[in-house]
């Protein structure tokens, strides 16, 4: 017998390989937050406050550094735990709200991996000058940039850490691009800096609600964060050094999205960035006539490909992993022969996302992302403050209790509808939890009465200590 069968067979979990180091964490921290949101849903974002456009984003980011505290505790107390579903169960042990949160996880993924083939699709035409009237390229051309990502996946892509640098570094240039042509214009006296505090009221409501309906939208370009904590174990000293470099990841990035949002609204109208799905392309063209278009549109390529390809990664093997759990049916955990890799999965993923292509717009998947990680950042805020009970012997971060409460707040109210969502973000996500609740059905009555099994899940090999009683 092997010795990882060896070890299998024991009911133990093998150590995985600490090769990330800080700097190798924080590129992964920023590559994973960089991508979709900003390349893409700037001008929605616009469309909505209107020149105000950087508050919303600076909003998102006060929100997510609040959530990013919570999960700094929960990663540093129990560093190979397995991310926002175990530490629900850990505090709750409902096998319910497991499955729901799991679910919602996945679903945000492969909302994000359709907005983001959506923006690939865009930016494609605009890299080879196609500007006739292509609703129905645009969906060809997504469609087929999925499938591409599911072939890719299905052959087991194993994305290395080196390849996360190379697309991270991609996916920065193109927004300190924008950045510097925007400073470069602004010194020499073009553009509009009035537009900055314009707000975008619509009749009946105050700016009050005009930012937050926008900050419910702009969060999409936030989150990416929580996937770190999934790195603990392959991450060297993890209680040590992730709660430095989430939080330095977070702020460049916020400090990022805010400088992008001013440029683009300086040199481009809100109207007119509003219009289409390639606005940081407008801004580049406004701020730069010389630059090369086309460069900038295979940069933002880059950046949405790579959004999309992690995402459908871990949308397929979230499923393959909760298959395996008991909590899914199982044949969504069978595996090619050669490849090793979860090929029921994927393709029920990928199909997930053709629906969500074709049937949903670039801000509503958007939206939907955003309120999907809400709800579940709102449920890991709670499940922080219940896990104080729970007393480990090293020492780990401790995030003031203020932070949390005020997170769940905050996630609370940006996804409820005072916060003014789309009503597109409750009908998209109430279909998907749907099918979530039908999943769950079905594998609580397989496990009942075909396996024999007691359908609750238990991630106690995760963590030694289980859920708390």
């Amino acid at each position: 017998m092997s010795d990882s069968a060896a070890v299998a067979h024991a009911g133990e979990r093998p150590e995985l390989k600490r090769v990330m180091g800080p700097g190798l964490l924080l590129l992964f921290v920023v590559g994973d937050i960089l991508g979709t949101g900003v390349y893409a849903l700037t001008g929605k974002v616009a469309g909505e406050v209107g020149g105000a456009v950087w508050l919303p984003f600076l909003c998102a980011f006060v929100v997510a550094l609040l959530t990013a505290t919570s999960y700094l505790e929960l990663v540093t107390k129990y560093p190979k735990a397995g991310g926002a579903a175990v530490y629900t169960h850990k505090a709750f042990g409902i096998h319910f709200l497991t499955f729901l949160l799991t679910f919602a996880v996945m679903c945000s993924g492969l909302t994000s991996a359709s907005s983001a083939s959506k923006a690939f699709a865009a930016n494609f035409f605009s890299a080879v000058h196609i500007d006739a009237d292509r609703g129905a390229l645009l969906m060809i051309t997504s469609l087929a940039f999925m499938t591409l990502i599911a072939l890719v996946n299905l052959r087991g892509v194993g994305e290395s850490v080196k390849a996360n640098v190379v697309l991270t570094c991609v996916e920065l240039s193109g927004l300190l691009i924008v950045i510097g042509i925007g400073a470069w214009a602004l010194i020499g006296g073009d553009g509009d800096t009035s537009r900055l505090t314009d707000f975008k009221v619509p009749e009946g409501e105050s700016p009050f609600s005009a930012v937050t309906a926008a900050t419910a939208l702009a969060f999409f370009a936030m989150v990416g964060f929580e996937d770190s904590v999934n790195m603990a174990e392959e991450t060297k000293d993890p209680v040590r050094i992730f709660p430095k470099i989430m939080l330095i990841g977070l702020c460049a990035t916020g400090v990022i999205y805010v400088l992008v949002a001013i440029s683009a609204v300086a040199l481009v109208s809100p109207d007119e960035l509003n219009k289409g799905a390639t606005p940081l392309l407008k801004v580049v063209q406004a701020g730069a006539p010389g630059f090369p278009l086309e460069l900038f549109a295979w940069i933002t390529m880059f950046a949405v490909a790579n959004s999309a390809l992690i995402n459908m990664l871990m949308a397929s093997r979230l499923l393959y992993g909760m298959s395996h759990e008991q909590v899914l049916p199982g044949p969504l955990g069978r595996v090619l022969r050669k490849r090793r890799t979860p090929y029921i999965a994927i393709l029920f993923t990928t199909l997930l996302a053709f629906v969500l292509i074709g049937y949903a717009d670039l801000a509503a998947l958007g939206g939907t992302t955003a309120f999907l990680l809400l709800c579940v950042f709102a449920i890991v805020n709670v499940a922080v403050l219940v896990l104080r009970r729970d007393r480990v012997e090293h020492k780990h971060f401790h995030a003031p209790t203020a932070l949390p409460v005020l997170g769940v707040v905050l996630c609370v109210y940006l996804a409820s509808p005072l916060s003014g969502r789309a009503s597109a973000d409750y009908k998209i996500a109430g279909w998907l939890m749907l099918i979530g609740v039908g999943l769950w059905i079905i594998t609580w009555l397989l496990n009942k009465y075909v396996f024999n099994r007691h359908a609750d899940f238990d991630p106690s090999h995760l963590d030694p200590q289980g859920p708390v009683n």
